[in-house]
């Protein structure tokens, strides 16, 4: 009832806006876990309408619609790396580096998604994996609302 009330809202309020932006895994490697852990951005750039949680790396969708995500990943020191964009604990993309024969690997991913309200969306570090972050800040997660339907 809740989320209907909050979802009913955000629609007769006129558009809705949701946004987020979220960096900074830490310094240094995150990992290796034993399972499969997401990864928790521990700074916002943004995060307009507070659907993501700094504390658990999670996006909550409040508003049904289409949404866009993106994500990047780092490694360094030879690391062997995975990371997925994940909804509702499905894979849907990934990003992976696991040629340890050198060093320093970027990349990125990006899906558009439709989510329905209490939708999860996270970036998930596979298990014995490592990612690494610093200052730089490498590693980013993003999100937006595109329309509702």
């Amino acid at each position: 009832m809740e989320k209907e009330l909050t979802e009913l809202k955000s629609l007769t309020q006129g558009t809705p806006k949701v946004a987020f932006s979220a960096y900074d895994l830490g310094t240094g490697n995150t990992g290796p876990f034993g399972v499969n852990t997401p990864l928790k951005y521990k700074r916002v750039f943004s995060n307009i309408g507070n659907n993501y949680n700094p504390a658990t790396g999670i996006f909550t969708a409040t508003v049904k619609g289409v949404y866009f995500f993106r994500f990047s990943m780092h490694n360094s020191h030879r690391a062997n790396s995975v990371v997925s964009l994940m909804k509702n604990d499905v894979r849907l993309a990934s990003v992976w580096d696991t040629n340890t024969s050198d060093s320093n690997d970027m990349g990125s991913n990006a899906a558009v998604l439709p989510l329905e309200v209490g939708d999860n969306v996270c970036v998930m570090l596979h298990a014995q994996k490592t990612v690494y972050d610093d200052a730089m800040n490498y590693h980013t997660f993003t999100g937006f609302l595109l329309f509702t339907n």
